[in-house]
Order: structure tokens, then sequence, then C-alpha cells
């Protein structure tokens, strides 16, 4: 096997879907961003914000409608307060997932890249260690599956007896598995060329499944299987909305931990340091969520929330 020279490697990019119209939530979608939704005591992109963060990825690119940028741009400024750097896109036309590597071409150059749908919340206690290990890969893509009771409504993997990725499918009907396709994608540095490639689907959009088949067919598409202990939430329609934050609010107020928290995911993984947090605990007023990150701050085990 051809060992790959990581000497000059850059860094590992991120990408933060957050487009669409949102029509499956209407009429909450009419006037706001699905993304904007909350989840529990958090807007729903923070979610999907921590997963990118805790893979180790600092520089962040936010693409979404010319509409709703604007107040994606408000809540997260320029990244400064949690260490990160934000860069921002318009997505003009929602033209698939795919169309991501094409608006956000230039940023990217030939660095290798993370993509995360806006609406996916992933939680695992193992899942920082999973995504720095996807980050680090010099060669190939990442994806994760996961069981779902409803696989054809989305990307749906088979696997063969030993645990090799046979196929991935957009949508089938029916389904040959209930492996789905989680909203978490990990590109070596190709991918913008290879994005480029791609031609419509029969629904006018450049498909990540089709993406994905490309490094399925070089043997170089690594699926990783979340199982047991593993929590994955898309939360793009009413009952999975609320499932997502009925999930958080359980895990938070039964466990004292936190989910979804760009500011804890920042002090964890060394981007700002306690006084930092601190400051940011206190913008947030008497709430649960500041008392919990000024306990993080001062060392102490936040008490669960009666």
């Amino acid at each position: 096997m051809a060992q790959h020279d990581t000497t000059h490697r850059p860094a590992t990019r991120g990408i933060l879907l957050a487009g669409g119209s949102g029509t499956r939530l209407h009429p909450m979608t009419l006037a706001v961003s699905k993304q904007l939704l909350p989840v529990y005591d958090k807007p729903m992109i923070y979610y999907p914000l921590c997963t990118l963060m805790m893979a180790g990825i600092r520089d962040i690119m936010i693409i979404s409608t010319p509409q709703d940028l604007p107040q994606f741009q408000r809540l997260l400024g320029d990244g400064a307060q949690l260490g990160v750097r934000f860069a921002y896109r318009v997505q003009p036309r929602p033209d698939g997932i795919a169309q991501a590597f094409l608006i956000a071409g230039d940023w990217l150059a030939d660095a290798p890249c993370a993509l995360v749908l806006g609406d996916n919340l992933i939680f695992a206690d193992h899942l920082p260690a999973m995504l720095r290990k996807a980050a680090e890969r010099t060669h190939g893509a990442t994806v994760f599956a996961y069981q779902v009771r409803d696989p054809e409504r989305y990307g749906v993997v088979t696997f063969a007896r030993d645990g090799a990725a046979l196929d991935i499918l957009e949508k089938p009907v029916p389904a040959p598995s209930n492996w789905a396709v989680t909203g978490l994608y990990f590109y070596d540095g190709r991918v913008r060329e290879l994005a480029a490639g791609l031609r419509p689907s029969a629904r006018g959009e450049l498909e990540i499944t089709d993406l994905n088949r490309i490094y399925l067919a070089e043997n170089a598409l690594h699926v990783e299987r979340l199982g047991r202990g593993c929590a994955w939430l898309d939360a793009g329609m009413p009952d999975s909305l609320m499932l997502a934050g009925s999930f958080v609010q359980t895990v938070q107020a039964r466990q004292g931990m936190l989910v979804g928290s760009p500011e804890e995911a920042a002090f964890l993984m060394g981007y700002i340091d306690a006084a930092q947090l601190r400051a940011l605990a206190g913008r947030m007023g008497r709430t649960e969520l500041g008392r919990t990150l000024m306990a993080i701050a001062d060392g102490a085990t936040p008490t669960p929330a009666p």
C-alpha cells in the first residue's frame, strides 16, 4: 500500500450546510431558518457545529440561503470568541448537498474537509475519538452509518458479511438495508475536483451519494457504523425535532452534562481558556446553560437540574 506524506498536509476544514427551505417544518420555517429553531436550549446549528469542533476543525464555512445567512452571521460572528474562524457563503438554490464543495471550492483549495448537515445531532461518549480518526485519514473518504426504521429517507449502505461496504443508494424503495448514511462526511483533498465532475441526478441535484460511490469504487470509502451507545437524530421533521429536544433535555437534566454546546467544545478542545469560558457563560445571564458552563470553567462537577 502506498504511503502518503503528511508533512505538508493542510489542516482539515469544515463545511456546515444550513440551507434549504425547511418545507417539512412549515409553517415554523416560513419566517426563520430551520437551523435556527431551538433544540431544547440551543439553536439547532449548534449541534453540528460542535461535531466539527470536536473533530479538531477550526476553519469552518457556513453555507446558507441569501435571506438566512445574515442571521447566522449575527449568531456566530467571526468565531473568535470560540477560538475558531468562520467564513460564510450563499447557496442561491438548493441544488444538492455536493454543491457545497463547488460553493466553497476556492476556500477549500486542496485541503481535506468535513461536511455536516445543519439539522444533524450525533452524540456518543466515544464520538470525539472517531471524529479525529476520520479527520486524520490522509486518503479516501469516511461516512457514518446508523440503523433506522425508515431508511428510504436517506442514502442507504449495504455491507458484505465481512463488514465491508458493498454499495450506497440514494433513497431506495424498497431499501436493501436499514443502515442509513448520516449527514456527516469526511473527504481527502480531491473532493473539490471530484464534485466538479458530478452531473445532476434525476432529481436535478448534485448527490452526495454519487460522490461517495466514486470513493467506494476506488476502495477508498471508510464506513464507520454507529452502534449501541450512540444517538443520531435528523431534526428536520416535527417529530424528530421534538425527539431531539427531549433527548438533549434528558441527558442534560439526568446526567448534568451538556449536549451541543460550542462554548464547552471550545474549552475541551483547548481553543479557549477558563477565563474566556467564564466570560461566555456570563453573557448567558441566569440560564441553566450559563450556570453549567460557569461550573465547567470553575472545575466543578455540574449538579443535575431537578
